[in-house]
Parts: structure tokens; C-alpha cells; sequence
């Protein structure tokens, strides 16, 4: 009788675009297994959080259970655990858990774990100015947004007030320009009349960055409407402003000519800047290569790790030329990275360049007002805002997701709703007492350890 082949272990670490749609391009392959190694249980709708942060959608909709995801796929199985280093020789991961340590070995690895926030060498404001990277990150936010204006209706000193009701977002990218543009329509459109001592429409919403222009990469003509949009709805643009300094009470900027601005802020956001998941200077540190000041691994043509064909790297964890940190980029080298597994599997040639095919960008600024760039198409408006609503429905996993996404946007575009708005103060403190006592919860970004 002829001996049972083994199948081909596939270990794909991370459960974001990147690891999803790996191992959702491996569900028919013959003689493949998948593991899934994870340190959240769920995947995460990056480009949404900012919603969950500002109470239109809850946390379940933009981050369904990956078992859920994959419950079908037979051929796969999801590990909780958070991988801290890779046995290149040995062909293992390891990966650690609440239960200890535990090693799985692969045949082919794909490493899609992501990126966190980067404070360019500050991280103690992370204490202070949480970033929008993961569900606890949105969580908190909320907290903090709603609790100034719960503390401010508390107060009658006015300084006190002005430093609650001044809100801080750092970065004109895509995150800190939808950020800034929802936490304006909470307070000059959902939240008036709901408040007896305080005004949320005296709200100061300040857009920082030393960037030129908002929305750096896009054309200058898109730029310019997102900026006349937020200024419209009522936040103040402070491009060409360097964060220098954050503490508990304030932001410290300073311009280009070295003048430097305290601004009394309690609520800070920081959506600029990221850096790669720590397993990836891991990774980079055991293949011999130089990763990227932002901890990003130099990949081969193939998404593949140089001198280890049977270990790639994809999504923003990647180095691969001058790729944006997009969503459609992990997607894709993600699809990449399966199909030089099955061709390897299959007995194919293997070692095709991965070509990164631009299907477009999109931010949303305000309601009905979005700017996109498609190929040659760039429209702002109430157009370019319905593709940005058509675009992420399609993207969202799960029917159960979009219908529910599409009735909360309803209710808050539409109307002056927002379903999502309960939060509690453990959801600030807890996260900071980890913080301080360097106990870093299992799957932590960078900047929690």
C-alpha cells in the first residue's frame, strides 16, 4: 500500500487583509493545511476603526471572529497566540499564549502581521495620545472623546472646559483627516441640545502636521477641497505645526522657523506614522538583512524572504519597492504569496515578481463629502463619497456585516444618530495602568510593550 503524503503545512501569521485573504487563496488547494496564528481572535477593518472611535459603527462590525470567517475553510484552523521568533532553520514558529509557549513547524510561512503606531521615537505619548491601530486603541478613543464632553458638562470653570473641549488629531493622512472630520460632526451636528451646561458646538477640532498639505500623495486639487470640507465643517487645519512634545493636559507645536505653541488639550489622537510588528526585525535579524527604520522586512520580487523561497512576508510588514500601506496592498501580495504556494505544491515553476495592481484611494472627509483618485478619475464630493460607501461594503467580510454597517450609516448620515456611543472609563484606565507597568496585553501593538 502506498504511504499517506503529508500535507503541506502553511503557517500564515497575522488574521488582517493580508493573512485573510492567504488563507482564503489556499481553501482549494489539494494536500494543504493552514494555521493560522493570531494574537486577536478577530480581523480587523482597519480603515473603519475611526467609526467605532466616534460611535457610528460597533466594534463587531468591523472586526468579525476570524473562526467565524474561516468556519467554513476546512483546510484551516485558527491559534491564538502571539508570535515572538521564527526557527528559519528548523522551519517553526514560535508563538506564546496566556497557556505558555508553543513552536509550530511549517512547509511554506507567510508573515502578514501588520503595523502599529509610531511615535518617531516618543512613545511615552502613546499614554496620552492614543493611535487608531486596533480595536482597543478605537475603544479607548471613544472613551475619551465622549468623556470630555460628559467632564466638561461637569465643570463650570472655564479653562477647564476650553482644555476638555479642544480636540487634538495628529497626521493630515487619510486616518487623521476622517478622524478629525467625524469628531467635527459630533460636535456641531449630533451632539447639540443633548447637553444642559455646556455648548459641544464652542468644540476645537485642530488638524496637525508639518506636512504641507493635507492628505500628502494625492494631487494638490483633492488635497485642496478635503481641506476647504474640514475647514467647512469646522476643524482648524494646522499643517506645516510639528508635534514636540504631549502631556496630560496639552500639545506642544512648533513650526517650521522653530516657534513653538502650547495648546490645552485633554483629548489627543495620533494617526501619523507607523511602524512594523516586531516579529518583523525578528524575522529580519534571523535572515540577515537590514529591516527599515520603520521595521519594515526587504522582501525579494516574490514577497519572499531573501535566501528563504519558502518564507514570505506581504502587507504592510513588507518592503517591496515604494508600495503604500493600503489595504489593497496586502490583499494582493497576500493572494501573491498563496499561488507561489500551490504552484509550488503542484509542481509549477515559481518565483514570479509580484506586480501591485493600484485600484484607486479614497478618504471620506465629512458626510456626503469624500475626495477619491481612480486611475485617471479624481472627483471630490458627494460622487467620490458614494464610491468610498460602495468600495467598503464590498471589503467588509460577511453578509451579516454589511447590513448592519449600511443601517448604523443610515442612521448616523442620515440622521443625527450614533448607536455606538456607550463607553466606560476602564476602557481608558486599564489600558494605561498596562502601559505603566510595562504588562502588555497578548497581541499588543509596538507601542503597548
Amino acid at each position: 500500500m502506498a504511504p499517506t503524503r503529508r500535507p503541506h503545512d502553511v503557517v500564515v501569521v497575522g488574521s488582517g487583509f493580508g493573512g485573510l485573504f492567504t488563507t482564503r487563496a489556499l481553501a482549494r488547494v489539494p494536500g494543504v493545511r493552514v494555521t493560522v496564528i493570531s494574537g486577536v481572535n478577530h480581523h480587523l477593518f482597519q480603515p473603519l476603526l475611526y467609526q467605532v472611535a466616534t460611535g457610528i459603527l460597533s466594534s463587531g462590525e468591523v472586526a468579525p471572529a476570524t473562526r467565524d470567517v474561516l468556519r467554513r475553510q476546512r483546510n484551516a484552523r485558527v491559534v491564538l497566540g502571539l508570535v515572538e521568533d521564527v526557527d528559519l532553520e528548523a522551519h517553526e514558529v514560535v508563538h506564546r499564549s496566556p497557556l505558555g509557549v508553543t513552536r509550530t513547524r511549517y512547509d511554506s510561512l507567510v508573515v502578514a502581521a501588520g503595523a502599529g503606531q509610531s511615535y518617531f521615537g516618543n512613545d511615552h505619548f502613546s499614554e496620552y495620545a492614543p493611535g487608531l491601530k486596533s480595536l482597543d486603541d478605537a475603544m479607548e478613543v471613544r472613551a475619551r472623546i465622549f468623556g470630555a464632553f460628559e467632564l466638561a458638562e461637569l465643570t463650570g470653570d472655564e479653562e477647564v472646559v476650553e482644555r476638555l473641549l479642544t480636540f487634538v488629531v495628529v497626521g493630515a493622512g487619510p486616518t487623521g483627516v476622517e478622524m478629525a472630520g467625524q469628531v467635527a460632526e459630533l460636535a456641531h451636528r449630533v451632539l447639540p441640545g443633548q447637553f444642559r451646561h455646556v455648548d459641544p458646538s464652542r468644540a476645537r477640532i485642530l488638524l496637525v502636521d508639518p506636512v504641507p498639505q493635507v492628505l500628502p500623495g494625492y494631487p494638490e486639487r483633492l488635497s485642496a477641497a478635503a481641506t476647504r470640507e474640514l475647514e467647512h465643517v469646522g476643524v482648524e487645519v494646522w499643517t506645516g505645526w510639528k508635534v514636540v512634545d504631549v502631556d496630560e493636559r496639552s500639545v506642544t507645536v512648533e513650526d517650521q522657523d522653530g516657534n513653538r505653541r502650547v495648546v490645552p488639550s485633554v483629548c489627543k489622537v495620533w494617526a501619523a506614522g507607523v511602524a512594523g510588528a516586531p516579529v518583523g526585525r525578528v524575522l529580519a535579524e534571523r535572515a540577515g538583512v537590514e529591516p527599515t527604520r520603520s521595521g519594515q522586512v526587504p522582501v525579494e520580487q516574490d514577497c519572499t524572504l531573501p535566501g528563504h523561497p519558502e518564507v514570505f512576508v506581504v502587507g504592510d510588514l513588507m518592503r517591496h519597492g515604494k508600495l503604500p500601506g493600503v489595504a489593497q496592498v496586502a490583499i494582493q501580495s497576500g493572494q501573491h504569496a498563496a499561488d507561489q504556494i500551490r504552484r509550488r505544491v503542484q509542481g509549477e515553476p515559481t518565483g514570479q515578481e509580484f506586480v501591485y495592481r493600484d485600484k484607486g484611494s479614497m478618504a471620506t472627509v465629512s458626510r456626503f463629502f469624500a475626495v477619491a483618485q481612480i486611475g485617471s478619475v479624481r472627483t471630490s464630493g458627494l460622487v467620490a463619497w458614494a464610491l468610498w460607501l460602495g468600495v467598503h461594503l464590498v471589503y467588509l467580510v460577511g453578509f451579516k456585516n454589511r447590513l448592519t454597517t449600511l443601517l448604523h450609516w443610515a442612521v448616523s448620515f442620515v440622521g443625527r444618530g450614533r448607536s455606538e456611543r456607550a463607553s466606560t472609563w476602564q476602557q481608558v484606565v486599564a489600558r494605561t495602568t498596562l502601559r505603566r507597568t510595562g504588562q502588555a496585553a497578548l497581541g499588543s501593538r509596538a507601542d503597548d510593550t
